[in-house]
């Protein structure tokens, strides 16, 4: 059977532990602190340049866009049967550019 100072000593050993536990909790806690920060600055940059990069996806695709009219043009002077499926696709690609803008804005709420 435990004697007294066994008992209290086993007691004092477990708060200690509890203290130190707590004490490692809080600094892990303040760490993190510094790593939300950290994530919201990434956060913010990033929707910083999302406009720009819109912009940029749209200035593209008008230049893909261009190209593909004088594919199409072409291939329409040409006679080629096939005129339709390449305007078809040109005409996909370019309406799936401006919906995939449309819906990353909508997306991150900017």
């Amino acid at each position: 059977m435990k004697s007294e100072k066994d008992k209290i000593r086993s007691a004092a050993g477990a708060v200690g532990i509890a203290v130190w536990a707590l004490l490692n909790f809080m600094a892990w806690q303040a760490s993190a602190q510094g790593g939300n920060a950290g994530i919201d600055a990434a956060n913010n940059e990033v929707r910083g340049y999302f406009n720009s990069g819109t912009q940029l996806m749209y200035a593209i695709g008008a230049i893909l866009g261009l190209i593909g009219a004088i594919k199409v043009y072409q291939k329409w002077n040409a006679g080629d049967p096939d005129t339709s499926k390449v305007a078809s696709a040109w005409f996909g690609s370019c309406v799936f550019l401006v919906v995939v803008a449309t819906v990353i804005r909508s997306f991150f709420g900017i």
